[in-house]
């Protein structure tokens, strides 16, 4: 059986929410930055 959790806060979910997010974005962006030959994302330095 579950233990009875009390509802998290506002504030609590829009964190979790906000964890979960990051999380899947920094995912993505790994596997573009692995598809492309490693380079990084959104780099100011120019190509040479």
């Amino acid at each position: 059986m579950r233990e009875k959790v009390p509802p998290l806060s506002r504030e609590e979910r829009l964190a979790a929410k906000l964890r979960e997010n990051l999380k899947r974005r920094k995912a993505q962006s790994r596997e573009a930055a692995s598809q492309s030959g490693g380079k990084s994302l959104g780099g100011d330095a120019p190509d040479s």
